[in-house]
């Protein structure tokens, strides 16, 4: 196995594509892994953190005429945004879409989607091995059950897939606090998706604002 590790194993925004597959009512439907409004949430802050850092996004679905439209948490994110539906299962034969992702010159592949044991494993799994450096988001994906998610993980990282989840990646993509140039989009994206972690910024932002009584000590 080739190792994962060094300052140029890590992920940069302007090297980055993600795609997002089948974020759709169908496989909302039979999502046993997580709560499914966390994967909602995820998956929007997901979409976000990608637009806020100018990352170039993929949308794809899968025979979306029987499977419904993709969340409009994510397609309103990117209003007039055309989406790519599939009939293949491997979004990775879909000449459409890898067409598309071949197009923005970027070898950093972000991929999350429904389920992850099938629509995520299997073209992170092919893309890997044609020399593609893939990442899958897995907090933004899920599967028809909890042991068929986690399979799917131990699959992929047999493969050489790296896993991370939504605030890592963006983490990992802003670096450096002293990086301001899309530190206002990702704080935004902090505050409505970070759960507790947002909370706890909002409450520092507020201790950091709140003088401090004349009569204090």
């Amino acid at each position: 196995m080739t190792f994962r590790n060094g300052l140029a194993s890590l992920l940069r925004p302007e090297d980055s594509v993600l795609v997002l597959i089948d974020h759709q009512p169908y496989q909302l439907a039979n999502l046993n892994s997580h709560e499914p409004t966390m994967v909602i949430n995820n998956s929007a802050a997901l979409a976000k953190t990608a637009k806020a850092f100018n990352v170039p996004t993929i949308l794809t679905s899968v025979v979306a005429a029987q499977g419904g439209n993709i969340f409009p948490q994510i397609t309103d994110v990117f209003p007039g945004q055309e989406i790519i539906d599939r009939t293949f299962i491997n979004t990775w034969e879909d000449k459409p879409t890898v067409d598309a992702v071949k197009a923005t010159g970027r070898k950093q592949l972000i991929i999350a989607g429904l389920w992850t044991e099938i629509c995520v494993a299997m073209p992170a799994i092919q893309a890997a091995g044609e020399g593609w450096d893939v990442t899958v988001i897995t907090d933004a994906s899920g599967g028809t059950s909890v042991e068929a998610h986690e399979v799917g993980i131990q699959r992929m990282i047999a493969a050489g897939v790296n896993m991370m989840t939504w605030m890592a990646l963006a983490s990992e993509w802003q670096r450096d606090w002293a990086r301001t140039e899309h530190l206002d989009g990702i704080l935004e994206v902090m505050r409505q998706h970070g759960g507790g972690s947002s909370i706890a910024y909002m409450w520092e932002q507020q201790l950091l604002n709140t003088p401090v009584p004349a009569s204090a000590g």
